[in-house]
């Protein structure tokens, strides 16, 4: 077993320390038995004591190692983008109400949901919004509602009672402890502006909202939602991260995996995976052939059976 993994790792380098002197003490009473073969029962129960308590610390530390290897492929924090797509007011609106589903459905799971960056239309829909999820599991359980999501209905404001389609995308953004991506600052464009809060009103009168652009890949971010320059800058960093690594990630996969159940779960934000059937009260995944009613109750977070279908779809694929 190789030690040092444990000595390097911040949360068992203390107990790393405690088998160290375990194993020291162990040596000093072999020592001493071998000097003095009397000793040999006197030390018999110090022995098994020390070999229990190696055994014991070993397990713990695997345990926390493993623990940090589920946490960097299953995150337990997340950015939840949601952006309106074709269908202009109507799917601002749309846009809105799958944003208000994924917050009340995390809060119902106890997870922490928080305003990263948010732009409304003139209808109060969302143009484009941001959240920052944290929780266990969070990114285990959301990870397969990137992409286009599709709602057909008749609009409130339709007078020939005509059904229209519109669209809205989401994007799930893991975000890891530990990242091997570094990002030159030579490649960022920085923009700062003032918060601006409802009726487009200013906030604050401090530029403290950041746009980070990402020159090579044109990739933008924004974070509005912290009271300092600072945390901002820090807050769309990660973000930006964030998306170049889902970005490396998919260039590998589209490389060397064609594999079904690498792709439940991991669609392309441009992809449509699901309809939502107002008239018909069904939504419907295409991905996994699904469907489910109640479509009032899904919108105001009641969506466990939509993620328990994946959880199946990902263990028959």
């Amino acid at each position: 077993m190789d030690l040092e993994q444990f000595k390097e790792n911040n949360k068992t380098s203390y107990l790393y320390d405690m088998y160290q002197k375990l194993l020291k003490d162990e040596a000093e009473l072999l020592d001493m038995v071998n000097s003095d073969p009397e000793m040999a029962d006197m030390s018999k129960e110090d022995l098994a004591n020390i070999a229990t308590q190696k055994e014991e610390i070993l397990k713990q530390m695997q345990e926390i190692v493993d623990a940090d290897k589920v946490e960097e492929e299953f995150p337990n924090e997340i950015i939840l983008e949601v952006r309106a797509g074709a269908g202009g007011e109507e799917a601002s609106l749309f846009a809105e109400e799958l944003a208000h589903m994924y917050r009340i459905y995390a809060e119902n799971r106890g997870w922490a949901v928080s305003v990263v960056d948010e732009s409304h239309s003139s209808s109060g829909g969302y143009k484009e919004a941001s959240f920052e999820i944290r929780g266990k599991d969070v990114y285990r359980d959301l990870k397969q509602e990137t992409g286009v999501h599709r709602v057909q209905r008749v609009p409130a404001t339709e007078k020939m009672g005509r059904v229209h389609t519109s669209t809205a995308s989401v994007a799930i953004l893991p975000v890891k402890k530990h990242t091997t991506l570094i990002i030159p600052p030579a490649d960022l464009e920085m923009e700062f502006s003032r918060s601006g809060g409802a009726g487009g009103q200013n906030v604050n009168k401090v530029e403290t909202a950041v746009r980070l652009i990402h020159k090579p890949t044109g990739i933008d971010v924004r974070s509005t939602a912290e009271r300092s320059q600072l945390k901002n800058r820090e807050k769309a960093l990660s973000i930006l991260t964030a998306k170049l690594e889902l970005l490396r990630d998919q260039e590998e996969a589209a490389k060397y995996s064609a594999n079904r159940k690498d792709q439940i779960g991991t669609a392309d934000r441009s992809e449509k995976i699901r309809t939502y059937n107002i008239l018909q009260d069904r939504i419907t995944d295409h991905r996994i052939g699904k469907s489910w009613h109640n479509i009032h109750t899904i919108f105001e977070g009641e969506m466990q059976g939509i993620v328990d279908a994946f959880k199946e779809a990902e263990v028959v694929a």
